[in-house]
């Protein structure tokens, strides 16, 4: 029950009537609670478009927890680099220097093993975040994307591809999702993110091949010095370095990246949504707001 607009009295019910006096309250509709948009209740869709936000957040988190594994990877590639130079200076590959270079090893093994547990479980993520993104953008602007949903998870892992066919989605991507048109995408931040990444990832192939190099010669498979191993492995850890440093560098722009991308679906969802119809006014039989039974 609520007052009365004609005679005050506390005495409306819920069909708008009320008891005293017989007028009837017309109301203005209670605004759309819209689901999924921040700070509204209800569920995470609008219009069919999924704006969950666990999957952002499980990518946040992994991602600033592999900042932190980086720095453990340069800081490992570092101390098997002062092994490497000790061994150089000494000029003989003794037993304390073997042993110097093994304990280098180990740590840089340990840390790689969490490295790669921990970049599996992001990339995972990812892939799943990024299928969900393109699913969406489906929704907003159907038939205009160059890739199927398939391949917005698919395309990462695929050797060859995975070098330019993301970058292709997410630019349909940032299409598709900008509430205010295509130009009005800005795509600085995805820009750098991809360089940094590619580049991260072709400077650790060129740190493999060092490194395997240097593994034929250090084992006696190859008749050259073992300096020229040593030499080989140095060059192998600064290219592995300069790897993770780029790697921790494209870190903090995915992370921006997944944010930005995600509240530009949001707003996009909330300017495209479908508006509810009004709900009915009181019969026409009566007159206007808190004035009885029109006259006849």
């Amino acid at each position: 029950m609520y007052p009365c607009g004609h005679c005050r009295a506390t005495a409306v019910g819920p069909d708008g009537r009320c008891a005293a006096c017989g007028a009837y309250q017309q109301q203005a509709p209670a605004p759309y609670p819209y689901p999924g948009v921040p700070g509204v209740p209800g569920m995470p869709r609008v219009g069919g478009v999924d704006l969950r936000r666990g999957l952002r957040i499980a990518l946040t988190v992994l991602l600033s927890a592999m900042m932190l594994v980086l720095v453990f990877d340069i800081a490992a590639a570092g101390k098997e680099r002062s092994a490497c130079e000790e061994l150089l200076r000494t000029g003989s590959l003794d037993e304390a220097g073997r042993q110097a270079l093994e304990d280098a090893d180990a740590f840089a093994t340990g840390v790689g093993i969490v490295h790669f547990v921990l970049f599996a479980a992001t990339a995972a993520v990812w892939a799943v975040w990024f299928r969900r993104m393109r699913v969406n953008a489906e929704i907003f602007a159907p038939g205009t994307h160059r890739f199927g949903t398939g391949w917005a998870a698919g395309a990462w892992f695929t050797p060859v591809v995975n070098l330019w066919f993301p970058k292709q989605i997410a630019n349909d991507l940032y299409r598709a999702s900008s509430p205010a048109g295509p130009q009005a995408a800005p795509r600085t931040l995805l820009n750098w993110w991809w360089v940094l990444w590619v580049t991260s990832f072709g400077v650790d192939a060129v740190s493999t091949v060092f490194d395997r190099a240097a593994t034929v010669k250090l084992r006696g498979l190859d008749h050259g010095s073992w300096r020229d191993g040593v030499e080989l492995m140095k060059t192998s850890l600064v290219l592995d370095a300069f790897s993770s440093l780029l790697l921790l560098a494209a870190a903090p722009l995915a992370i921006l990246v997944v944010r930005q991308l995600t509240r530009m679906q949001e707003q996009r969802a909330l300017v495209h949504a479908p508006h509810p119809p009004h709900p009915p006014f009181p019969p026409t039989s009566y007159g206007p707001y808190g004035a009885g039974p029109a006259a006849s």
